[in-house]
């Protein structure tokens, strides 16, 4: 079957087949002789192995770990178990940054009048003004964590 056919029956774009060929997450197609890429129903399985594995939130590193555990039929399923592990782990602290996002962006939408005055104490906040009721701060880009921090006392304007 062809790109567009691979596509539709693996669930995933010709464009990202042709994303996971290029960075060498799966094998380059085979080509017929007007130069379009073949797929059979192997690789339309290993297609859907890698659908499920990014809906399940794994890398792109661990998915080609996972293809290759899911490959070799001697592999230890403790090696699979511990990169889920870990995966699992990523997804927690992940969870985690995003609720204490939440809770900072919360945090602002409480001071905000949200009427017709031009005072708005979210952007006061993101723009990092003085006087700004609360500071949304992020700490290093691969690991962002939202905070709030006050910078009036509460009865303050």
């Amino acid at each position: 079957m062809n790109i567009g056919q691979a596509a539709r029956a693996s669930g995933v774009s010709a464009k990202m087949i042709r994303h996971y060929e290029a960075t060498g997450l799966i094998p380059e197609a085979a080509r017929s002789y007007s130069g379009y890429r073949h797929y059979d129903e192997r690789d339309i399985h290993t297609l859907r192995f890698i659908r499920r594995a990014r809906t399940a939130g794994f890398s792109t590193a661990q998915i080609k770990q996972l293809l290759s555990l899911w490959h070799d039929r001697q592999r230890p399923a403790r090696e699979v178990k511990q990169l889920a592990a870990v995966h699992l782990a990523e997804l927690k602290e992940r969870i985690s940054e995003l609720e204490s996002m939440a809770q900072a962006v919360s945090q602002l939408m409480t001071h905000c009048h949200g009427d017709d005055r031009p005072e708005c104490p979210i952007l006061a906040s993101l723009a990092g003004e003085d006087g700004a009721q609360a500071v949304i701060e992020t700490r290093g880009a691969s690991r962002p964590r939202a905070r709030v921090r006050r910078s009036m006392p509460r009865g303050g304007q």
